[in-house]
């Protein structure tokens, strides 16, 4: 029990550690966030129609990619429901969260990529 023990505790420490990270320099991991966003979706369908090869700061993006809706990404969601790939994100997409009921649509469906899933909901319990 005693290595099972150290193992988690060096796991724990080590998670502690990013998070202390987090808040000690929120403005930088924001930025590196953003980089990795738009340059993982740069190969995209979306990435493509927006630039997102050019885009190197979040001015550029905020011209180039205007506020979306559910209702203005949903003719490509719909295709990724029916399987088409590399639209909104490069890696494929095999689940999708169904949110609940709203007035304009009975559910939204909401792409998840393994990296969301590990990235976000994952490491939220971690």
């Amino acid at each position: 029990m005693t290595i099972f023990n150290s193992v988690i505790s060096w796991f724990m420490k080590k998670r502690i550690h990013q998070i202390e990270l987090f808040m000690k320099y929120p403005n930088e991991v924001q930025e590196e966030w953003f980089e990795n966003l738009i340059m993982g979706a740069e190969n995209t369908e979306w990435g493509k129609l927006h630039h997102y090869k050019s885009i190197e700061n979040l001015n550029q993006y905020r011209e180039r990619v205007p506020i979306q809706t559910y209702d203005t990404l949903k003719p490509y969601i719909e295709r990724m429901l029916k399987g088409e790939q590399n639209i909104l994100w490069p890696s494929e997409i095999r689940w999708f969260a169904k949110s609940s009921g709203t007035t304009s649509d009975r559910s939204k469906f909401i792409p998840v990529s393994e990296e969301a899933l590990e990235e976000c909901h994952f490491k939220g319990g971690k």
